[in-house]
């Protein structure tokens, strides 16, 4: 304020409008292992049919499953994951090169060291490493003789009405799929389904015909030896014209030609829609010039546009036959090919499981950081790791180890809780207790209280194999807890029958009884129960925390104090750098106060206190640079055990002489 020498009136202004913002309590966080999609990045995920559109269908195998339903079932109850595909040893991308070995891990992985053309490894390779990119084929159409030709060749014998085949002078003038016309009588549109060399025959083959409907076969009208045929690509009709010269490369200085293209990406043998030769993707007229641009300004490069716009394929290399770098400013003259280029992919391969290092390194690198990645739901999926050989492995010992470093990374961030199953032999076909068993992996777990674990494996239907199979329950339950979130709030329990029903189960891998329920909850398992008639619930709400008078022994709880926490901290940021003065501890107080007044009346908390004053920030505090509040909190508990009694009396005897006027027998039930 500017010091005054005469009376006057000065202006300031008070911001005391600030709130605590709103923060997620529901995002949930997978790393697993999939046959398709980006690796090493994080992927967000709203939906199942978003799950399966950026990282494939699972492979009719078990293995597969118990990865990838983990994150579908979450899926059912949530709308936020955040999915990382792990990279594996032996994963490898598809190219139009057979023999080579190449991961590209994803869009960053790709720009950083590849789109350079300085791996020549085929002209192209799949979008993303896995089996799946062997499916593919491209076809690229680089000028107007390759779309079509009016007049390409004659036969060297006759062909009658009826037959199938044509013999005809090959001379490089046809591809499988062309769609052909004996200029004449016959007028009917024929696919090459097939071409053979004649044997001892130089520069002859014959062309096995189906029309191009496949509706009959059989050519008809006869074919003589001096007729003519017309070719024409078989996907010429996707396009609007054929190839030619875009006006922006013949409007340049020096002009250049001939460098406009059509590419077709298909799945060849029907992997990807289950209908082979399928169109996935088309690209009209895309000019092989680097410096092209289209009608709006953007580049039109072949590379580029791939690059930006495809979900299937990255560019490599360019082709010898039809294009080659430069620029249409140069005035270069593209090569256009004498037909399309047809390059089917091979050599992609979905690499072996993870180790569990690979997958502890994946949630390291990704969401090992509150400050990289805001989550709240850590799901650990299955406990099936590579031992470095090759074999899959599921044991006590490699689960134990992957599930304390996944605890020490929820108690190193201290804003998640990270949800555990059992492994699949503790209670799949285990032939004794299951309860034994998971109590048993239970005991060889560090305690936890930002970590949970229940009971069970999940018998359910995977409707992309048409099969059934065992899935870990953990993706299940960390979606619960986002449903809480929807419907009521993060400190409400998502165990019970109000909250805790788990949907699409066909049964349990064991339905423990009352006896088994007692060992897994002293054990800090949450049972996954069927009841009959009233669904599958999860009917437990522990944490992995040792000591059970800890308030932090509930979901509920630590729920709750993650979101205040979250909540709180990030409101405090705005006092960094302020005076530590009676002002800002009033404004900090008058900031969060009237949040906890809404807590507690959403039934978070019974009661609360803030203390941030001259007491806790002394001169000492200040002098320090220092800033100091104190939030006490008596946190709502959730109810496990109810005891009801109920007491027969006469007919003649008022009930206030059986419970007395103090209700005694009320208050010696509870």
């Amino acid at each position: 304020m500017a010091f005054q020498v005469s009376p006057g009136v000065q202006v300031q202004e008070i911001d005391a409008t600030n709130v605590i913002p709103a923060v997620s309590s529901s995002t949930g966080a997978y790393c697993g292992y999939f046959g398709w999609g980006p690796a090493e990045q994080v992927t967000t995920i709203g939906s199942g049919k978003q799950l399966v559109d950026e990282f494939g269908e699972p492979a009719a195998t078990d293995i597969a499953a118990e990865h990838f339903y983990p994150a579908a079932m979450f899926l059912d109850y949530g709308i936020d994951l955040k999915v990382v595909r792990i990279a594996t040893t032996n994963m490898v991308n598809a190219t139009t090169t057979s023999g080579q070995s190449l991961l590209i891990k994803n869009l960053t992985h790709y720009r950083d060291n590849y789109n350079t053309g300085a791996a020549s490894v085929g002209n192209y390779a799949a979008r993303y490493a896995g089996d799946l990119g062997n499916s593919l084929k491209i076809q690229v159409c680089g000028g107007a003789n390759p779309y079509s030709q009016a007049t390409v060749t004659t036969t060297n014998g006759t062909s009658s009405l009826g037959g199938t085949s044509i013999e005809v002078t090959l001379g490089e003038k046809f591809i499988v799929g062309d769609i052909i016309t004996a200029i004449g009588s016959d007028t009917t549109r024929y696919k090459i389904s097939a071409i053979t060399f004649d044997s001892g025959t130089t520069g002859a083959a014959t062309v096995t015909l189906a029309q191009e409907d496949d509706s009959t076969q059989g050519l008809a009208a006869a074919v003589s030896s001096s007729a003519n045929i017309s070719r024409e690509w078989e996907f010429a009709r996707q396009f609007n014209k054929a190839p030619g010269t875009s006006t922006y490369a013949s409007g340049r200085a020096s002009a250049g030609a001939n460098d406009e293209m059509h590419i077709i990406v298909l799945d060849e043998d029907g992997s990807i829609t289950g209908t082979p030769n399928t169109i996935l993707e088309k690209y009209e007229a895309v000019s092989k010039a680097s410096d092209a641009k289209n009608d709006f300004g953007a580049t039109n490069y072949y590379v580029t546009v791939i690059e930006n716009q495809s979900d299937w394929v990255y560019w490599m290399d360019h082709s010898s036959t039809m294009t080659s770098a430069g620029s249409a400013a140069a005035g270069v003259t593209f090569g256009t090919g004498t037909l399309p280029d047809t390059l089917s992919f091979t050599n992609g391969a979905d690499g072996r499981q993870p180790t569990t290092g690979q997958k502890i390194t994946a949630w390291d690198t990704h969401f090992g950081s509150a400050e990289n990645q805001d989550i709240s739901l850590m799901i650990s999926g299955s406990n099936q790791a590579d031992d470095g050989s090759g074999s899959a492995v599921e044991t006590r010992a490699e689960a134990t180890s992957y599930y304390n470093q996944l605890m020490n990374i929820a108690e190193d961030r201290k804003d998640v809780v990270v949800f555990f199953s059992p492994i699949s032999s503790d209670v799949v076909d285990s032939g004794v207790s299951g309860a034994t068993n998971v109590k048993a992996t239970a005991d060889t777990l560090n305690g936890s209280s930002y970590a949970v674990m229940s009971s069970n494996w999940l018998y359910v239907y995977d409707r992309y194999n048409d099969r059934y199979c065992y899935i870990p329950d953990n993706g299940a339950v960390a979606g619960l807890c986002a449903r809480t979130d929807y419907t009521n709030d993060a400190w409400f329990s998502p165990a019970g029958f109000n909250r805790g029903q788990i949907l699409g189960v066909t049964k349990l891998a064991f339905n423990p009884t009352q006896a088994d329920r007692d060992i897994l909850y002293r054990a800090r398992v949450n049972p996954v129960v069927t009841f009959p008639g009233q669904g599958t619930l999860l009917f437990g709400d522990k944490t992995l925390i040792a000591n059970e008078n800890s308030a932090f022994s509930r979901i509920n709880v630590r729920r709750l104090f993650i979101v205040l926490e979250k909540a709180i901290s990030t409101a405090a940021k705005f006092q960094l750098f302020e005076y530590n003065d009676s002002f800002t501890r009033a404004n900090f107080r008058a900031a969060i106060e009237p949040f906890l007044r809404q807590v507690q009346g959403r039934r978070g908390i019974f009661d609360y206190q803030v203390i941030c004053d001259e007491t806790n920030n002394t001169s000492a505090v200040i002098d320090a640079s220092q800033f100091v509040a104190s939030i006490f909190v008596k946190p709502a508990r959730a109810i496990n055990f109810i005891t009801l009694t109920f007491v027969a009396s006469r007919s003649g005897v008022d009930f206030e002489e059986v419970y007395g006027p103090n209700n005694a027998a009320q208050e010696s039930s509870v």
